[in-house]
């Protein structure tokens, strides 16, 4: 990673060992310094110039999502407080900087019909000419993947057949957005599909060598591109398709395939509502299928009770912006 060269890169430098001798990663607090480094050459100013006026401007040039703003600054009013601490400075400069309002979002949620619909459309959409059928396949039981056991898009696509245990009915998921493996079971439905596809295959590749549990072209995994295409072709086909819309300090995504991973959340806990169970007692159960290190993560996932709600917050945010 590059090293910072404006005149406070000793200080920079400081900061981040400091922080890596606390046990933080490196690459998570350095890339925004290094955009606060170059912020500084490009200014060409001094200590003297580090007034809360020079820090306002900073956050009006910072052409990002209001809350990713906010984490920006968080991190330089950190570095300033640790200069203060070792009597570098008298006082932080940004201690007085507000946060910028902060923004919601609120997903896209796919209802259990929905969901289920969706997985009929991307089936029906598999081309049944030999050239693209096992491909199409493929991204068929990714998709039934990220419906049924609420992965992320990339976790169906770094699959190894090794990764698969058929006796088990599990697969093994490792280098997950949190560093953290996690061993799942497949939902009945997911392990008939993803049988189904394999017998395809072992009866029209013979000596497959392809060492990927859903093979993408030429012995390579599938692509996170392709998995989007037949998502949003399907999506557009039922009719479900809305544009992301940001309305006050509120946005509603459009659907895209994490909302079936939202989706599976919500309505996981919906069938443990209906079962008369409680989802709190449930709640680190799903965190843990989820691959989520802390089951408050799962539990932000729950921002509307279901698809319904979903589309009913959306139209009442409506009403109060007209009448304002």
């Amino acid at each position: 990673m590059k090293p910072f060269e404006s005149f406070m890169a000793k200080q920079l430098e400081e900061y981040v060992a400091y922080r890596k001798g606390l046990g933080y990663a490196k690459k998570k607090i350095k890339p925004c310094l290094l955009a606060f480094d170059r912020y500084l050459q490009k200014q060409n100013i001094n200590w003297d110039q580090l007034q809360p006026s020079f820090f306002l401007q900073l956050r009006a040039e910072i052409s990002e999502h209001p809350n990713t703003v906010n984490e920006i600054l968080l991190d330089i009013r950190s570095f300033f407080r640790f200069l203060v601490r070792k009597g570098v400075l008298e006082q932080n400069p940004l201690k007085d900087i507000p946060r910028l309002p902060k923004r919601y979002f609120v997903p896209f949620v796919f209802s259990q019909k929905q969901t289920q619909a969706l997985i009929k459309t991307v089936c029906k959409n598999i081309r049944k000419k030999e050239k693209y059928f096992l491909l199409d396949m493929a991204i068929y039981v990714a998709i039934v993947m990220l419906a049924r056991c609420g992965m992320r898009i990339n976790e169906p696509l770094r699959l190894n057949r090794c990764h698969y245990r058929k006796r088990e009915a599990t697969v093994y998921i490792e280098r997950t957005k949190f560093r953290k493996d996690r061993l799942i079971p497949l939902p009945k439905p997911v392990l008939a599909e993803l049988e189904s596809y394999l017998a395809a295959r072992r009866n029209l590749c013979g000596n497959d060598q392809n060492q990927y549990l859903l093979a993408g072209r030429d012995h390579a995994p599938l692509r996170d591109q392709d998995i989007r295409f037949a998502f949003h072709r399907a999506v557009r086909q039922m009719g479900l398709y809305q544009p992301k819309q940001v309305i006050g300090n509120v946005t509603f995504g459009a659907p895209v395939p994490h909302s079936l991973r939202h989706s599976f959340a919500i309505n996981t806990v919906n069938k443990i509502k209906a079962r008369g169970q409680s989802p709190q007692h449930a709640l680190p159960v799903l965190a843990a299928y989820m691959g989520h290190r802390k089951y408050q993560y799962t539990g932000a996932y729950l921002k509307v009770k279901d698809a319904k709600h979903r589309m009913g917050l959306l139209e009442f945010v409506k009403s109060r912006a007209v009448v304002k």
